[in-house]
């Protein structure tokens, strides 16, 4: 049954196992690609049997938390009243959980850090978020001199739509043939992650999911294959036009503070630009998305191109996998066939994500945060329990999915073009947009595997 949406609440005491730290890949797309080929071939049938056994990370040592996503994101509308939740029966929610499920008011925490500096601020600028992704510093030891280099010309909306595969793999860079098919993979239900035209190994892994779910040699490389089986129902255009409206314009945060105190007075941890929101709501990287439109003065009334990603999944999801060793989240219905595919972040062997099974228990629409020095982290000079509000822009995105296993849950982030650039501590991260529309396709008692 579809979920009644609420907002959920979880103490950080409870959660702060569950925060992300950020850690550079260590896998190429390649790499990837051929695990996901190993780990999804075998993925319909099989048990989902059994109790997750795996410890939750250590509170010990708590750590520097890095401010929240200081990134052009904002959105629109007050903070709706939190609903009353009752618990289903026979669930496997752990108890704690349910009784601050049925409080209502406060929020799941997912506790992430970065890499503190001498001072004791984050290593991270305001542009890392909760997530625990930070940009990595310039290298300005080189002495060598740099080599001019002529910019690469993003792909224009003609060059997009008139894209044809002539063969062998997406090319190196961005181009036209690699946002068609990244469009073409997230209409089918298997997401690339943002749209951005460029290789990379979010694509590769979400190709080689779009042939292990169609029965081809799953290598995670475009051929006619694939691309005949993609574009075989999908003859409408790429790309769309869409007019402002008085609504994108509105409700926007302005830029968001690092400190925490003063992020806990806000309404909400929005969007800060249009561009920013639009690009969300059309699963598009947000530079993509201005490069497509250049001179646009965001306003109401304009007239923009957008990418056309299709309609939303309806078919609801039976059980869910989550594939650590090729970091995307596989949805099955009720026959066991795959019918969703996300990239997401997963935990870190320091700080690893749950095993075994474990089960829906709620699902959070536009969660808030709860900051606690005292068991967590120390941000800044606040030393008090904080409630920051909620937002995309806040540390768990726009949605919570509690799992049975306490501080463990799926959500989004702040920062969608992370996903396969850090490790969480233990809880699943996805793009806000994957995650919401995860979010509409399953109900309390999915099953959750984690697939080593």
């Amino acid at each position: 049954m579809t979920p009644t949406p609420i907002r959920l609440s979880l103490s950080i005491l409870a959660l702060a196992a569950s925060g992300a730290v950020a850690q550079q890949a260590t896998q190429s797309g390649a790499d990837i690609a051929a695990e996901t080929r190993k780990v999804l071939e075998g993925t319909a049938g099989q048990d989902t049997q059994g109790q997750a056994t795996q410890p939750a990370p250590s509170e010990s040592q708590p750590q520097q938390q890095p401010p929240a996503q200081q990134d052009a994101q904002g959105g629109a509308g007050a903070e709706a009243p939190p609903a009353t939740v009752t618990a289903p029966g026979g669930t496997a929610a752990q108890p704690e959980t349910l009784r601050m499920l049925q409080q209502g008011g406060a929020q799941p925490v997912e506790a992430q850090q970065g890499t503190p500096d001498s001072s004791g601020a984050s290593a991270s600028s305001g542009a890392s978020d909760a997530s625990g992704t930070a940009a990595a510093p310039s290298d300005t030891s080189s002495t060598e001199p740099m080599q001019a280099q002529t910019p690469k010309v993003p792909p224009t909306p003609e060059e997009i739509e008139a894209a044809s595969y002539q063969g062998g793999p997406l090319p190196d860079g961005q181009s036209a043939i690699t946002v068609k098919t990244q469009i073409l993979l997230d209409r089918a239900g298997i997401s690339p992650g943002i749209i951005d035209g460029w290789k990379g190994g979010m694509s590769e892994s979400a190709i080689a999911a779009f042939e292990t779910r169609e029965g081809f040699t799953a290598d995670g490389q475009l051929d006619s294959q694939v691309w005949d089986a993609l574009t075989a129902t999908q003859p409408a255009p790429m790309l769309q036009s869409y007019t402002i409206t008085e609504e994108d314009v509105n409700g926007l945060s302005d830029p968001l503070p690092e400190d925490y105190a003063e992020l806990a007075e806000l309404d909400q941890l929005g969007y800060t630009s249009v561009a920013e929101k639009l690009a969300e709501r059309f699963h598009m990287d947000q530079g993509f998305l201005e490069n497509l439109n250049p001179g646009t003065g965001w306003r109401q009334g304009e007239a923009i191109t957008v990418v056309d990603p299709g309609p939303a999944l309806e078919t609801k999801v039976a059980r869910i996998e989550v594939r650590k060793g090729t970091s995307r989240l596989a949805g099955f219905d009720e026959s066991g066939r795959m019918i969703l595919n996300y990239p997401v972040t997963v935990g870190s062997a320091q700080t690893p994500s749950p095993s075994g099974t474990v089960e829906v228990v709620a699902v959070a629409m536009d969660p808030t945060y709860t900051y606690n020095p005292d068991v967590n982290f120390q941000q800044g000079d606040n030393d008090e329990v904080l409630i920051l509000p909620p937002g995309p822009n806040g540390p768990v995105g726009s949605v919570w999915i509690d799992l049975s296993k306490p501080t463990y849950g799926l959500h989004g982030t702040s920062e969608p073009d992370s996903l396969f650039q850090a490790a969480s501590h233990g809880c699943v991260r996805m793009t806000n947009w994957d995650a919401e529309e995860l979010a509409l396709l399953v109900s309390e008692g999915v099953v959750v595997e984690f697939v080593e």
